[in-house]
C-alpha cells in the first residue's frame, strides 16, 4: 500500500462504520437526526485516520481500532457543536453547510453534543481488551484528553484568553489541551487496541504533541488566507472575535516556520518506528501542505 493513499483509502471504512454508530431508526427521532446531521458531514476525518494509521504503525488490526476511531471522531463533533454555539464562538457555518444550532435549534444542538459525547465512551469500550490493555485504560484514556484536563481545559482556557494579549507559552498551553489532547489521544488508542508496548506508544505521543500544534498553527494560518468555500466555514473569525493566534503573535512569515517546525519534531519522533510509520509520517506530510 502506498502510504500517501492512506488517508484517502481509509475514508469509506471510517463513514460506514459511523454511519451504522448511530442509527438512522434510532428513537426519538428529532436527537438522532440531529446528532447524524453534525457527525456525517463530511470533513478531514482526521482523528479517526490518525487511530487507525497508529494501529498499523503498532502492528495491529485497523478493524480492531474502529471503535476508537469512530469514538474520538463522536469526541471532535460534539466539541464543535458546543464550539458553535452563541455563547462560544458562535459561527453560523461548518463543514459547508449550517451548524446544528441554526438548524434544530440552540437546546437541541447541546443534547445533540451531549448525545455524541456519551456514544464515544460506548464506542470505545467496545474495543477488544488485550495483554497490556483492557475497556477501562480504553475509556480513562478517552477521559482524560476530553474532560477538564484536556479538551474542555483548553476551550475553556481559549475563552478565557480573547481580546487579551497572552506570551506565546500561554498559547501553547491552550492548544495542547483545546487541539493537541484528542490528536494525540487518537493515536494512543489506536496504538493501545494493536497492545502496544510502552515505547512504541511513547514515540506516538511525541508525535502526536507535535502534530496537534502544528495542525493548529495551520489553521490560524487558513483563517487569515483562506477562503469560506475551501474551509467551509467562517474565516477571519479569529481575529474579529479577538482570538489570541500564531500569525497574531508570530506573524505570518513566523507562523509557517513553526508549523514547519513543529512538522519536522512530529517526523522526528517517528524514527524510531521505521517503515511501520510511514502513513503516518505521509499523514504530517499532507497536514502542512492543506489548503482547507
Amino acid at each position: 500500500m502506498n502510504p500517501q493513499n492512506f488517508w484517502k483509502s481509509r475514508l469509506p471504512m471510517v463513514e460506514r462504520a459511523l454511519d451504522r454508530l448511530i442509527s438512522k431508526d434510532a428513537h426519538p427521532p428529532l436527537i438522532h437526526k440531529a446528532m447524524r446531521y453534525s457527525l456525517l458531514a463530511g470533513g478531514k476525518r482526521l482523528r479517526p485516520i490518525l487511530c487507525l494509521a497508529a494501529a498499523r504503525a503498532a502492528g495491529g488490526s485497523e478493524t480492531a481500532a474502529l471503535p476508537a476511531a469512530c469514538a474520538v471522531e463522536c469526541i471532535h463533533t460534539y466539541s464543535l457543536i458546543h464550539d458553535d454555539l452563541p455563547c462560544m464562538d458562535d459561527d453560523d457555518f461548518r463543514r459547508g453547510r449550517p451548524t446544528s444550532h441554526k438548524v434544530y435549534g440552540e437546546a437541541v444542538a447541546v443534547l445533540a453534543g451531549d448525545g455524541l459525547l456519551t456514544e464515544a465512551f460506548a464506542s470505545v469500550a467496545r474495543t477488544k481488551a488485550n495483554r497490556r490493555y483492557s475497556a477501562a485504560n480504553y475509556v480513562a484514556e478517552l477521559a482524560h484528553a476530553s474532560g477538564s484536563l484536556g479538551l474542555i481545559a483548553g476551550q475553556v482556557l481559549d475563552l478565557d484568553s480573547e481580546k487579551k494579549r497572552i506570551p506565546l507559552k500561554k498559547l501553547v498551553e491552550i492548544h495542547r489541551a483545546k487541539t493537541g489532547a484528542l490528536i494525540t489521544t487518537s493515536l494512543r488508542l489506536g496504538a493501545m487496541s494493536a497492545g502496544a508496548e510502552a515505547r512504541t506508544l511513547s514515540h506516538l505521543t511525541k508525535f502526536g504533541r507535535a502534530l496537534g500544534l502544528a495542525f493548529q498553527v495551520i489553521d490560524d494560518i487558513l483563517d487569515i488566507v483562506s477562503t469560506k468555500e475551501k474551509l467551509g466555514k467562517s474565516i477571519g473569525k479569529d481575529q474579529s472575535s479577538g482570538k489570541a493566534t500564531y500569525p497574531r503573535l508570530l506573524g505570518l512569515d513566523g507562523a509557517r516556520r513553526e508549523a514547519d517546525r513543529l512538522t519536522r519534531a512530529a517526523r522526528s519522533a517517528l524514527r524510531p518506528l521505521g517503515a511501520r510509520a510511514d502513513a503516518l509520517l505521509a499523514i504530517a506530510d499532507a497536514l502542512l501542505r492543506r489548503d482547507h
